[in-house]
């Protein structure tokens, strides 16, 4: 099946939501960035309007993004209750199945299983394109997105998600940031990272039941990355921002079963026969909805269909 059939996308010009901007654009010039970074984030904002904002920002500069001081969201210590029921996995597999999902995968969500947690930070945002180049500029680090065509980004993506970075360049620029600033950046755990998108209540989407107009996934229609943080109503409970949508993200953690599952052999196997594989989360704007539950654990497929990216986490002692 190519790229296009999976995405439901027919062989003729497939038109994307919001093709247009000009109109939003237009109505927007002579905004100060602070106010362009409101409508981004503002609930009521149409999505023509949050994009057109983003995008200003991406051009003009976005107050959001600091990259030597991240904005990061606080989420407590505690007992997380992390991974799938497994009597729920029939129903997430009927629920899904129109969209190709099969029951393996659904399968390493189980069993459902505490994690005891300390309090960590995770950022708000995706790291975006600007903090990804100002890393690559100070380290000269060897690894350049393949999505940037011909080795850099196009300026008005300055705000978006960097994606198809592997794990390893993720990890050297929580290390660059962690020596720069004196802080403890790093990748979050799995269970870290469900916790934050899917909290105490273990939601399936990080604010409750899926709805396009909370996330960047191929229901949105938009059919490309967008400016962090376009989707508001997508917040989770501890106020991180595209925890489900626009891109895939790396964590900490290699593929394993949990306690009590079992090893699940699918179309990531011929990854971990190689070298194992770290488990990504969160689901991207070229995929269904089913990749973007907070539960769904998926990996480096290596195709265009699979965008990944990272988001950083933080460990901090004595409240600080």
């Amino acid at each position: 099946m190519s790229e296009r059939a999976a995405m439901g996308l027919p062989d003729t010009y497939a038109v994307p939501e919001a093709e247009s901007l000009a109109s939003a654009g237009a109505a927007l010039l002579g905004s100060s960035p602070a106010a362009l970074a409101r409508i981004v984030e503002g609930l009521e904002q149409p999505v023509e309007s949050r994009l057109a904002a983003g995008l200003l920002l991406g051009v003009i500069g976005d107050p959001r993004i600091r990259t030597m001081d991240p904005a990061m969201v606080t989420v407590p210590g505690g007992l997380a209750a992390i991974g799938l029921p497994e009597e729920r996995v029939d129903a997430v597999v009927q629920r899904y199945r129109d969209q190709g999902v099969k029951r393996e995968w659904i399968d390493k969500e189980v069993p459902r299983h505490t994690v005891a947690l300390k309090p960590y930070r995770l950022g708000k945002y995706l790291v975006t394109n600007a903090e990804f180049a100002a890393f690559l500029r100070d380290t000269g680090h060897g690894e350049v997105p393949t999505s940037w065509a011909f080795g850099r980004f196009h300026p008005a993506l300055s705000n978006h998600p960097v994606y198809t970075v592997s794990d390893a360049a993720a990890q050297a620029y929580a290390a660059w940031l962690s020596a720069a600033t004196g802080r403890r950046f790093r990748l979050p755990s799995e269970a870290e990272w469900e916790y934050a998108a899917a909290g105490l209540d273990g939601l399936s989407f990080p604010w409750g039941e899926f709805a396009a107009d909370c996330a960047n996934t191929l229901e949105s229609g938009l059919l490309m990355s967008t400016p962090v943080g376009c989707f508001p109503k997508g917040a989770s409970c501890f106020g991180a921002l595209d925890l489900a949508g626009n891109v895939e993200e790396w964590t900490a953690d290699a593929y394993a079963p949990y306690a009590g599952g079992r090893t699940v052999t699918d179309d990531l196997a011929h990854v971990a026969a190689q070298r194992g594989y770290r488990v990504c989360r969160g689901g991207a704007f070229t995929r269904f909805q089913d990749l973007a539950r907070c539960q769904r654990r998926h990996g480096p497929v290596g195709v265009a269909l699979y965008p990944i990216s990272f988001r950083l986490a933080e460990d901090f002692h004595d409240g600080t």
